[in-house]
Parts: structure tokens; C-alpha cells; sequence
């Protein structure tokens, strides 16, 4: 037995021997005082031995009678309850919001590999910018699909606990991550540790759920009827960001370290070697890290456990590499949103092969008409994948998809589900050939196909599928957003007669809300106030959430600054919204017919009648603007995350300053401002030579204040 968990035991047995003497209960308050931090050390280096390294060396029963004589003496004696007493990580009281918190050293994203090559391109331009003769050395540590957590320990103690959130600025979590087990209250945890904690440090790593505990929680949710969480990642999500910590206390959640952020102590230099200094103040470091003295040994790791990822009870997606000294890494330095000397090497999307057994088209809020995919269940990257988009009609005939096809399905960038196309070899015979419907499934209205376009619509006014999506739409988040309306809902007050038109939603009463099958007063109440909230939205929200065809979020906001109101809007002619920068003829023709109908005038007028907002707010008018050398005249287009100003703010900058923002690259493009997990816009840029910009070299063009 290791000399820690021998002495860990001594004091166990002292501590256990206190507890059952025969005159504890009567212990004075000076000597509860001094017993106290004995126990909670005793206490957490055994939540330590059994969330983190897996090896309890007490039974249960002992742990049991520890922690409740330590609840005892808390409860006699209130004022020597302490921080990091294993009593707390039960849950506080629950949050009306998370309080927004800045890291002191910003969370960066990292960069992307994707082959072999990759690696070797990454690792070539390190050592150049090292000027190294000689390769350096590497660690790779598996690519935890979690959530990134900074947690500040302040003389020892946990003080805050915050989200990567943008990568500046997070959200503070703290009252949630003192429930997780395997995250100390206190540093260092073994009651014998030969140093004593940093007067101030941040660990940076992962939250995560394992697979077992994933599959135990959604068992437990079945029994309550409530819904299951997809993957391990969502369940993490939804358990670290509730509000009431007692919930997030009941949730297998779990940790693994990965860095050190801002510190008062001497580190070790070397990636390596920290993650071992941070393991014995008792920070848990995933096992299979490894540190390697060349790139062909990374790329070996890398492609093992490419194959070996379902072996774990974990979900990664990839290897992050780093450049192992420290020294080195702050040599390389910085990109605007990445640090040159770490890199992510992303798996392989996740394919398989299932069966195709039906092709069904679902009416959208536009009435557009989508083929969608029903499948034998299959799982992909641990999600049971039973539908999946098939795009449109071109698509299937392209790729000769057929019912009863074996088929490869993709859950492109892990997540969303697409037929990729047949397996050809496989076929029986008794596959048949897919056509698309002449008629409307929900209405039975002709379809039609529209010149230069590749969906069909069903173009009835009084199609019940298209208003149940409007409706959806209408109440979402992005657009008017109700609280309590949701897609159950979408459906249900149609069906019921309630809602037969957008403007029966501000006639709802809360009698007949009440009356309906399992709708409480309360619930009515609550779905009354967000629908009375929902008047009071910008005019861009009532664009987008009206679902005119080809006006999204962008195309909405741009023509709310053009126009004071609904009304001035709808006398536009075709040619003033073409001007508009931004707003194409497509949308433009769309924009005025959508006006031209009388339904639709009747539908804005009632809107406006029933107190919702038809005017512009004033952070909502064009900006004035002021041109900048660099920027005016030129074209700009965003592509992936950019976590310090986000793409809406980098856009409404390059616009202020006369520069024009476009969704695609060509050559008339100037400029690319690329982000975290940039894609095809940025390999275009590429190709055409147009120069790339990261933040920091955007602001760069920027006048000075």
C-alpha cells in the first residue's frame, strides 16, 4: 500500500476513534473548532481515492459515519462550517442568473488538424519558429468532449469556478462545480502532501459525463417521464448551467485537468510535467496523456486512438497536441484566437452503414417541401441516429437513392445526420426508386418547383403543416421568443382551434388556456406573460419571426435600420430594397410580394392592432458611417468563431467604418476574417490567394481613438 493511503488510513482510524468516544457528542465548541479541518481533510482525501483514483481504501459505512459526525458538529456549531467541507457539495441555494466573470488570461480555442499531414505542417513551423535543429518534444493528451472550466484556487481553497464562454469573458459556475466529486474543494487533498498549495493558482479543464453514468441518468429521467439527454456532451451542458445546484449535485459529472493558467508558483516547464504537479495537489489528469520526442509518434498515438475511441467510457473527439516546454510554447507565442504551439487533431467524421426504409417530406414553415430519411436505428458516435436530411429532390436522383438501400449515413461535424449515398454492391434487387409527391402530405395542394431553384413548395395559404411551423418559428428564440411555446405546443393550439392565425396568440385568455387537457393556471399563466413580453421585441425579431421566404436574422436586422417601421417598409418598390447593401434581387422580390398580399397586410395590421411593436427601435438604425483607410471600399467575408467581438459585432465594425460584409468568397473579395473552426470559406480564400485576417489583425485596420 502507497505511504499516502497508509497514512491516510492512520488518521482515518484517529479520526473514527474521536468520533466514537464515549464523550464526543459532549465536546466543547474550542474542541469541535480544532477537530473540525481535521475531518474535512480526512474526508476529502478519501473522495479524492475514490473519484479520482479509483481506489477507496474505507468501506462506505466508515466514509457514512465520517461525514455524518462532521454534519453534526456543522449543525451544533454553524459558524465552523467551512468552504470546502464534502457537507457542501449537496447544492446552495438555487440562482436567479449566472454572474458574468472575466478571465485574467483568456480561454483560447485551438486550431485544427485534420491528417497526418497536418500534424507534420504544424510541427515543421514550430521548429522553424523555434530555430530548433533538432525536433522538440511533444505531449498529446485525448481530446475530452466536455466543457471547458477555469477553477481559481485562492490560499488553497476553491474560490471560482467559471465557463470558457467566449474565451474572455465566462460565466460563473462555482456553486455548481463544489458538487462534482472529483474536483477539490481544497488543495492539496492527501493529508500528507509534501508542499503546501500556491498562494493563488487556475486549473483549466474539462467537465464531462461518462457513458455509464450517462446511460444511468437517462434511466433515472425515464422512470420520471422526463426526456433523456442525447449524448454525453449535452448532458454535461445541461448539468453544469442549472441553476439549482441541488440538480447538478444529483448528475454523474466528472473532470479531467489539462493546463495551468495565471499562478503565483514556480511551475514546472514542461506541459508534461505540470499535468503531474497538478495530480499531486490532486487534480485528476486523464491517464493515457503521453509525452513523445517525435511528431511520427504523435502521429501513431493519434491514429490509435482514432480506432480505439469506443473503448473508453468517455466520448473524445480527437488529440490535442502541445509543444512540451514551456519556455518553447511562450517563444511561439500567439495567432489572434489560437496559441501557434498547440493543435487539435480532430477525428475522422463518424459514418455507418444502416438501412433506408422510408423516404417521407416534411412541409416547412415556407412551405418549402424536404425529404428526410427514416432509418433502421444505427448508432454514430454515440448517438442512435434514426432520420437523416436527404437535402432535396435533385439529391436523391443524383446519388440514385433507393428504399431499401443499405446506405452510409454522416453525422457531419458530429452532429448533424445526412444520407451520404448507397451502397451500391449491396443491393438485392428488391430495392424501389423514390419519387417526389405531386401533392402537399398536410393539405393536398399542388406542389410546385420554382424556376432556378431545387425545392418544392406547397404554396396554400392554409396549409396546417406550414402554420405550425410558422408558429414554431414565429415563437423561437431568435425571433420573438415566447417563453413556453415550444414545438409540443406549436401543434397542440392549432389543432385545438385556438390558434389559427398568428394574431390568435395575442387573443388567448387564460379561461380557455386552463380548460385544456394538462394545462395548469400556472402554465397558462406563464405562456400569457410570454406572449404579452413578446409585443415588445425589435422590429428585425417580427421580420424574421413573420418567416418571409429568404429574409434570415441578417436580411431582417438590415432592413429594420433602413426603415422607421412596418409600414414604411411595405410601401417600398423592389428596386429601394435592392439597393439596400446586403439584400439581393432574390430577396428583394421576396420582401415586396410578401407585402403586395393582402393576407399579409391583414397579418401585420392585426399584429400592430394587438399592441405588438411595428416600429424601429433606435439601436436598430443604420449607424452613421465613418470610414477608415483599410476598410472603406472593401470586401469583407466572416467565416467561423471569433471569440472576442463575435461575427454580428465584426460585421457591424467593417460596415461602421465603410467596408461592405458578403456571405461568399470570390475573387472580388478582399478580405477573409477567419475564427475558430473555419471551413470551406477559408480553403477558398486559400486557393484564390485573398488575404486572411484574425481579429487582431482586423482591429489592426481600425483607426486609432
Amino acid at each position: 500500500m502507497p505511504e499516502s493511503a497508509s497514512t491516510l488510513l492512520r488518521a482515518t482510524r484517529d479520526a473514527l476513534a474521536e468520533i466514537r468516544s464515549l464523550f464526543f457528542a459532549s465536546r466543547s465548541e474550542a474542541e469541535a473548532a480544532a477537530f473540525v479541518p481535521t475531518l474535512i481533510g480526512v474526508l476529502n482525501a478519501h473522495a479524492h481515492q475514490y473519484y479520482v483514483l479509483d481506489a477507496p481504501v474505507i468501506a462506505d459505512g466508515e466514509y457514512d459515519e465520517l461525514i455524518h459526525a462532521l454534519r453534526g458538529l456543522e449543525e451544533r456549531f454553524p459558524h465552523l462550517q467551512q468552504p470546502d467541507s464534502p457537507t457542501q457539495r449537496v447544492g446552495g441555494t438555487p440562482l436567479d442568473a449566472f454572474e458574468k466573470v472575466a478571465h485574467p488570461v483568456p480561454l483560447l480555442s485551438l486550431s485544427n488538424a485534420f491528417s497526418a499531414d497536418d500534424l507534420r505542417a504544424w510541427y515543421d513551423r514550430c521548429l522553424r519558429g523555434l530555430d530548433a535543429a533538432e525536433p522538440v518534444p511533444v505531449t498529446a493528451e485525448l481530446k475530452i468532449d466536455g466543457l471547458a472550466v477555469a477553477l481559481t484556487y485562492a490560499d488553497g481553497q476553491l474560490v471560482q469556478a467559471a465557463t470558457r464562454g467566449n474565451g474572455v469573458q465566462g460565466e460563473n459556475i462555482t456553486h455548481n462545480v463544489r458538487t462534482i466529486g472529483a474536483i477539490p474543494l481544497r488543495i492539496p487533498v492527501a493529508v500528507d502532501a509534501p508542499m503546501g498549495a500556491p498562494e493563488r493558482i487556475e486549473a483549466r479543464g474539462e467537465v464531462y459525463m461518462r457513458k455509464s453514468g450517462l446511460e444511468a441518468l437517462n434511466a433515472r429521467l425515464a422512470e420520471t417521464d422526463d426526456k433523456p439527454f442525447a449524448n454525453p456532451r449535452n448532458a454535461a451542458a445541461g448539468s453544469l448551467r442549472q441553476l439549482d445546484p441541488a440538480i447538478t449535485a444529483q448528475r454523474p459529472l466528472d473532470f479531467f485537468c489539462y493546463g495551468i493558467g495565471p499562478t503565483t508558483a514556480a511551475a514546472p516547464d514542461g506541459q508534461h510535467a505540470q499535468l503531474r504537479w497538478l495530480s499531486d495537489f490532486g487534480f485528476p489528469a486523464n491517464p493515457e496523456t503521453q509525452r513523445f520526442a517525435s511528431i511520427d509518434e504523435v502521429i501513431a498515438f493519434c491514429e490509435a486512438w482514432t480506432e480505439r475511441r469506443d473503448d473508453l467510457d468517455y466520448e473524445i473527439d480527437g488529440v490535442v497536441v502541445k509543444i512540451d516546454r514551456i519556455a518553447d510554447q511562450e517563444a511561439l507565442g500567439f495567432i489572434s484566437n489560437a496559441p501557434r504551439w498547440a493543435i487539435a487533431y480532430k477525428f475522422p467524421a463518424r459514418e455507418a452503414t444502416t438501412t433506408l426504409l422510408d423516404i417521407k417530406v416534411n412541409v416547412g414553415r415556407t412551405g418549402v417541401i424536404k425529404p428526410e430519411a427514416v432509418l433502421a436505428p444505427v448508432q454514430i458516435g454515440g448517438v442512435t441516429v434514426s432520420q437523416a436530411t436527404l437535402h432535396n429532390e435533385d439529391y436523391i436522383t443524383s446519388r440514385d437513392i433507393r428504399i431499401g438501400d443499405t446506405v452510409v449515413v454522416k453525422r457531419a461535424g458530429d452532429v448533424i445526420p445526412a444520407v451520404v449515398g448507397p451502397v451500391v454492391a449491396a443491393r438485392t434487387g428488391e430495392e424501389r426508386v423514390w419519387s417526389m409527391p405531386t401533392h402537399c402530405p398536410a393539405c393536398g395542394s399542388p406542389l410546385v418547383r420554382l424556376p432556378g431553384e431545387a425545392d418544392w413548395y406547397c404554396i396554400s395559404n392554409e396549409c396546417p403543416a406550414q402554420f405550425i411551423r410558422l408558429l414554431e418559428h414565429y415563437a423561437g428564440r431568435s425571433a420573438m421568443d415566447i417563453d413556453g411555446l415550444g414545438s409540443k405546443l406549436a401543434i397542440i393550439l392549432p389543432e385545438a382551434g385556438l390558434v389559427k392565425e398568428l394574431p390568435d396568440l395575442y387573443r388567448l385568455d387564460r379561461d380557455t388556456l386552463a380548460a385544456m387537457e394538462r394545462f395548469a393556471e400556472k402554465k397558462a399563466d406563464n405562456l400569457l406573460a410570454g406572449i404579452a413580453d413578446s409585443k415588445n421585441r425589435p422590429l428585425s425579431r417580427l421580420l424574421f419571426g413573420l418567416g418571409i421566404r429568404h429574409v434570415g436574422k441578417d436580411a431582417a436586422e438590415r432592413l429594420a435600420a433602413q426603415f422607421a417601421s412596418m409600414a414604411a417598409l411595405a410601401e417600398a418598390e423592389q428596386e429601394t430594397l435592392e439597393a439596400i447593401d446586403g439584400i439581393g434581387p432574390i430577396t428583394a422580390l421576396s420582401v415586396h410580394d410578401w407585402f403586395r398580399r393582402d393576407q399579409n397586410t391583414h397579418l401585420w395590421h392585426a399584429l400592430r392592432d394587438l399592441g405588438v411593436n411595428t416600429e424601429q427601435w433606435p439601436e436598430e438604425a443604420a449607424a452613421e458611417v465613418v470610414e477608415a483607410e483599410g476598410i472603406a471600399g472593401k470586401t469583407f467575408v466572416l467565416t467561423g468563431t471569433l471569440p472576442t467581438m463575435g461575427r454580428k459585432d465584426a460585421a457591424s465594425l467593417i460596415k461602421r467604418h465603410g467596408g461592405k460584409v458578403t456571405g461568399s468568397v470570390s475573387k472580388k473579395t478582399d478580405y477573409v476574417v477567419a475564427g475558430e473552426n473555419a471551413g470551406s470559406k477559408l480553403m477558398k480564400a486559400n486557393e484564390l490567394g485573398i488575404a486572411v485576417l484574425g481579429e487582431a489583425e482586423l482591429l489592426e485596420l481600425l483607426p486609432a481613438d
